[in-house]
């Protein structure tokens, strides 16, 4: 990888430049060969489509381009530190998360260049795309009719992401997704795909635009620039974040007679889930005790009740105490240098 003036640069002077300034390319960075992968997984399900990819600010596949906008901190070493400094993960920063993304959004650009969602059979199986897209979602943990792929029961938020998550399963190598969603509902979207994959075997996209939205080299919003406003989405996201993941796992009651209450369903396992999450997190017992008592609280304020099988409803807790945990850990939030 050429070396670059500003990979020695603190993060204070890397964050004053623009995007633009950075002259970064796709090629010869690690990304580079995962598409390639991506472009042999595609070629052997028989699909003649490559959607092709660009460098700029976010993850996204744009409505009516068939191609996939890839993050600028993938492209170098020095702005994933960067990334993570600030944000405290980095997307798709392993090959396995970086695989899992593009599958994802190659269903959304395959989607785009065959124009799927506008066949009748696709809106019956996934639901309308015409459907505004939720800035937050409620997600049902329990249910079988959306395959998971990315986590956070994705699929759950929008029918194009259904679909994409769904694609993204069948086109995994030796996923056998057969097997593992042989009694689950969502198996009929996976036959579905298997079957539209089929009759576009050998066949040109209608969508063949090549044109990239918001590409980094015309990008002169500086890195500071960028990070502020992302930041700034992140806190307003986190402000309701811990109300939103408590009620992803519980609901309100259905028959106030025979629900059984949320907080009294979390004090009768807390003696298991502290000994599983201990297990799983490195987190001391002052935070595992603060985030039990944070979900007692806000499901008792909530007047919220166990909907699902009592084996669900336990693995869901320890699912939200985990995630609880890292969110308080990181309660601070992403930081900004400048």
């Amino acid at each position: 990888m050429k070396r670059r003036a500003w990979t020695r640069l603190p993060d204070a002077e890397l964050l004053k430049l623009r995007f633009c300034d950075l002259k970064l390319k796709l090629k010869g960075t690690r990304v580079a060969p995962k598409i390639r992968k991506l472009y042999a997984e595609l070629d052997a399900r028989g699909l003649e489509f490559h959607p092709h990819c660009w460098l700029a600010e976010e993850w996204f596949s744009p409505d009516g381009i068939p191609g996939i906008a890839i993050p600028f901190y993938l492209a170098h070493p020095r702005l994933e530190r960067l990334e993570r400094h600030l944000m405290r993960e980095v997307e798709g920063g392993n090959s396995n998360w970086l695989m899992r993304i593009l599958r994802h959004e190659a269903g959304h650009a395959l989607d785009t260049a065959f124009r799927l969602r506008r066949k009748r059979l696709w809106r019956e199986v996934f639901g309308p795309a015409s459907l505004p897209y939720p800035d937050s979602y409620r997600a049902r943990p329990g249910s079988r009719r959306f395959v998971q792929h990315l986590g956070a029961w994705y699929a759950q938020s929008h029918p194009t992401e259904d679909f994409a998550e769904t694609f993204a399963v069948w086109l995994k190598p030796r996923s056998r997704w057969r097997a593992h969603y042989a009694d689950w509902p969502a198996i009929e979207k996976l036959e579905f795909v298997e079957q539209a994959m089929q009759e576009l075997r050998g066949r040109r996209a209608k969508v063949r635009s090549r044109d990239e939205i918001e590409p980094l080299r015309t990008d002169t919003r500086t890195l500071a620039q960028h990070y502020r406003r992302k930041i700034q989405r992140y806190r307003r996201m986190r402000r309701s974040l811990a109300d939103q993941m408590i009620r992803r796992i519980f609901g309100t009651p259905r028959d106030s007679r025979r629900a059984l209450p949320a907080a009294t369903f979390v004090r009768r396992i807390k003696p298991d889930l502290l000994r599983l999450v201990r297990t799983r997190s490195a987190a001391s017992d002052y935070a595992i005790h603060q985030a039990l008592r944070l979900i007692v609280e806000r499901c008792v304020a909530g007047h919220l009740t166990v909907n699902v099988s009592a084996r669900a409803a336990r693995r869901n807790v320890l699912w939200l105490s985990l995630r609880l945990l890292k969110f308080l850990e990181q309660s601070a939030g992403p930081r900004v240098a400048v």
